[in-house]
């Protein structure tokens, strides 16, 4: 009668340790899950820490500077476009989402996808030229839809 009670203490004093083996292996390999957990979401992180804005919805006219004896500016419909709710956009052409960081405009889809824009104010922005520097089309904010 007294084995019973012995072999069963055994039996659990050897359950017992390898729960402890599996508790270490578990803590260990939380230990390594966790630094790339960081590094993943340091990464998803924006590059330089900026917020993502929207612009004022509306109709943004674009126009290129005329000449003083005649147009001080000249529209230019083609470039015109709207911007709509949840960083969306529309123009002639078609639809597409742009993003907004700090104070540049990127239109990443639709007819206008890859053009840059510098934010110069409230409800204006300027061109971005291959070579980073602002532009000659201006494109204000004429009005609003919302």
């Amino acid at each position: 009668m007294l084995r019973a009670p012995l072999a069963e203490a055994r039996t659990q004093g050897k359950a017992a340790g390898e729960q402890d083996k599996n508790m270490v292996a578990l803590l260990a390999m939380k230990r390594s899950i966790l630094p790339a957990l960081f590094a993943v979401f340091a990464i998803a992180a924006p590059a330089h820490g900026e917020m993502l804005k929207t612009m004022p919805h509306g109709p943004y006219e674009c126009a290129l500077p005329g000449n003083a004896a005649d147009t001080a500016w000249v529209p230019d419909a083609e470039q015109s476009f709207t911007i709509s709710r949840a960083s969306r956009y529309r123009n002639t052409e078609g639809r597409g989402t742009y993003l907004l960081k700090g104070d540049e405009l990127t239109f990443t889809s639709g007819p206008k996808n890859g053009q840059r824009l510098r934010r110069t104010g409230t409800n204006e922005l300027r061109q971005i030229n291959d070579n980073e520097k602002t532009g000659r089309m201006i494109c204000v904010r004429v009005g609003s839809n919302y």
